[in-house]
């Protein structure tokens, strides 16, 4: 593992150039022409970030692991949607598993802290319903392990963190247009500047419009965003902000569940790429709308304070048609469906309150930061489930030319799920300044949590409450080099339901990282190394699917809870090789056991590379040549089920081989404000399944070429 690690730092550092440094200024702070033939590179390391701790924190100076993905990144590599984008961030896995239902995880474990600006509820499934827009966000951050003080819950996995575009002084214009394979059809538009001679009064609309095909059979995407944000500088040092956006995500031909992969017999089923367990009237609407409002102080002593106020309503339909079974291998036969029209409207009142400033203590200068903040959300579930259960044709047939059937007809949809979470936190985070070499940061989150409701006729009712400490260090071998360490217990109070469809109780850990952070370059490259460990009791496991009659939705799983060990280490470097030159990437290597020492979660891949890399060429009408490159290993599942058919005796894995999929990038400037680029994505055209988590899977996206023509003022 040691030689490994060694290995890849040379090879990267000597090898590799990056994407576009993670820490690149916000846009109100940048007012060049990005038509300019020099480059200019300082301090971006230098940034400070309160994402893992709400202290402001350089990144050398946050003892926990924290990974950065820009603006310029997301446009020099096409990334519209967050799927693409996380699936480039060390460490982090996307699990693709339906067409408009994603997961993620992180060492081993599922992710289930989203937020916007640092707030958010983590109780939701830890799902993305349909494809989440980049077009909002300035940036997006990825703070791997436990978040004790920001989240206060959750596993020791990753808070992914959206941050909003804000408002600029400066006038600020772009447009884009873009055509890919698939015929996809793209426009954005992102408008900022003053409303006024003084500049208090800020104000900034974006909008979005993406439609395309697929390479699945049917599979058909349109999505619409809007936003628009106004900042009013109230007096010197006081700012209020308001914001409304909403993302209208609206998909046909959609899976729900995948592809059966296993014939009777226990072989693996030959599908084309473009195979789909889904008939063409399909559908999954998803509907977001988020309206915010900030108010920040920041004093002239260093203190500062904001109070935000964030509501968020989701309104989503679905006509869904899940394929079971396991096909006799000769006929093709043996695969039927099931289908049901589902409503799931929700609503989120997110309320979060920071202070933090200076202090001095002992005669030596440190921070501190405290928080409050309350959420709830409200959720309900309309079913109306079709008792008809048609079959498919032989796999050859479907597979090649679709699945054709009468839509079912449906009973009167009912309320099987309603249910409120809330959740009340208290956080509080110490910088201490002991030594000018060492440093330390302690704090803790303690939350009380609630849950009323029903979920398809079983009580969902539960009262949690939890002190989550945290404990950080950073001690300063050189100039260059630091060593760190942190740790924190862990709270996760479970939304996944057992068998009998009541929520598992809280799973309970801790969770240790440690290792050696150091910039180069004159600070222009960030390399890191961290060994981690967390241990949780009582985690969620997939232990079934509740079938029509059982206690939860047909199709929906069950889980048990097990002892769970993560242990592993990261690799990461980002930043400026030279001033054309960028890099970032990194390696991961976990192991993770259940309590007898096995291993667990075996469709987690356990070695994953994630590389990027952008070489400008200004003198040459601003030509830039970029790549990623991501590669991961074998993984399994194991499939038991296949058993009951009574033609195999032992349970069958499921593998899907190690893979690498490369993506290219070129732009160049045509005239002044105007460039054109493209993007060729799996350029080797290599073929993987998506995700083996649930047992079944649909193939990724073969090779695909998008065209781009911006304009940028």
């Amino acid at each position: 593992m040691k030689r490994i690690a060694s290995l890849l730092l040379a090879s990267t550092a000597i090898a590799m150039g990056g994407s576009q440094a993670a820490w690149a200024e916000e846009a109100s702070d940048a007012s060049a022409s990005p038509n300019r033939n020099d480059i200019i590179v300082t301090g971006w390391l230098e940034r400070e970030n309160d994402a893992a701790t709400g202290l402001s924190l350089t990144l050398r100076e946050t003892p926990q692991s924290l990974t950065v993905i820009n603006r310029d990144r997301m446009d020099d590599f096409a990334l519209t949607n967050v799927n693409d984008l996380l699936a480039q961030v060390v460490g982090i896995n996307v699990e693709r598993y339906e067409t408009d239902r994603t997961e993620y995880n992180s060492r081993g474990f599922d992710i289930t802290n989203f937020q916007l600006d640092n707030i958010g509820l983590p109780l939701r499934w830890g799902i993305q319903f349909g494809d989440l827009d980049t077009a909002l966000f300035d940036r997006v951050e990825a703070v791997r392990g436990a978040n004790a003080i920001m989240t206060g819950i959750g596993n020791p996995s990753a808070t992914i963190n959206y941050v909003r575009k804000r408002p600029t002084r400066e006038l600020q214009v772009s447009a884009s247009a873009m055509l890919g394979s698939w015929d996809q059809k793209r426009v954005e538009a992102d408008v900022s500047g003053s409303l006024d001679a003084s500049g208090t009064l800020t104000a900034r609309l974006i909008f979005a419009h993406d439609d395309r095909d697929s390479y699945l059979r049917y599979n058909r995407t349109n999505r619409n965003v809007y936003g628009a944000i106004l900042a009013w500088e109230v007096v010197p040092h006081l700012t209020a902000t308001v914001g409304y956006t909403r993302q209208d995500n609206e998909s046909d031909g959609v899976l729900w569940g995948a592809l059966p992969l296993l014939y009777s017999n226990g072989e693996r089923i030959p599908y084309p790429v473009s195979a789909s367990t889904s008939p063409e009237w399909t559908y999954w609407d998803v509907h977001d709308q988020n309206a915010f409002a900030e108010l920040a102080y920041a004093a002239d002593n260093g203190w500062q304070a904001k109070g935000r106020f964030t509501y968020i309503r989701r309104r989503s339909k679905a006509n869904l048609f899940y394929a079971y079974g396991y096909p006799d291998k000769d006929t093709g036969l043996g695969i039927g469906g099931m289908s049901g029209i589902y409503t799931s409207p929700s609503e989120q009142y997110l309320g979060d309150f920071l202070a933090s400033g200076p202090v001095k203590l002992f005669g030596r200068e440190h921070e501190l930061a405290l928080g409050l903040s309350t959420a709830r959300m409200d959720s309900r579930e309309y079913e109306a489930f079709s008792d008809e259960y048609p079959e498919y044709p032989s796999v050859s047939e479907w597979a090649e030319n679709g699945f054709q059937v009468a839509r079912p007809t449906y009973p009167e949809a009912y309320l099987a799920e309603k249910t409120r979470d809330d959740l009340t936190r208290a956080y509080a985070a110490l910088h201490l300044n002991l030594t000018d070499a060492l440093k330390a940061v302690v704090g803790a989150s303690a939350m009380w949590l609630k849950t009323t409701g029903f979920s398809y006729d079983v009580d969902q009712s539960r009262k949690n409450s939890e002190v989550s400490p945290y404990f950080g260090a950073v001690f300063d071998v050189t100039s260059n080099i630091s060593f760190y360490a942190s740790y924190t217990s862990i709270f996760n109070p479970q939304i996944e339901v057992d068998v009998t469809n009541r929520r598992l109780d809280p799973a309970k850990g801790t969770s240790l990282e440690g290792g050696i952070k150091s910039e180069w370059l004159d600070k222009r490259l960030y390399v890191s190394a961290a060994l981690f460990r967390a241990r949780q009791s009582n985690l969620a496991e997939a232990a079934g699917q509740f079938e029509p009659g059982e206690g939860g939705q047909p199709g929906d799983t069950y889980y048990r809870g097990v002892d769970t060990t993560s242990k592993g280490f990261e690799i990461e470097l980002t930043g400026h090789v030279t001033d054309r030159w960028t890099v970032s990437g990194g390696y991961t290597g976990l192991r993770i056991r259940d309590h007898d020492g096995d291993p667990t979660r075996t469709f987690v891949p356990n070695k994953s590379l994630k590389l990027a890399t952008t070489y400008a060429v200004p003198e040459w009408r601003d030509l830039k040549l970029g790549a990623q490159l991501r590669w991961q290993n074998g993984i399994g599942v194991i499939d038991s089920d296949i058993v009951d058919i009574g033609i195999v005796t032992d349970p069958v894995t499921i593998r899907q081989k190690g893979y690498a999929v490369l993506d290219l990038m070129a732009g160049i400037r045509l005239v002044d404000h105007l460039r054109a680029s493209v993007n060729v994505r799996n350029v080797t055209d290599t073929r993987y399944l998506s995700s083996l988590k649930w047992g079944q899977a649909f193939y990724a996206a073969p090779r695909s070429a998008l065209f781009t023509l911006s304009f940028d003022y």
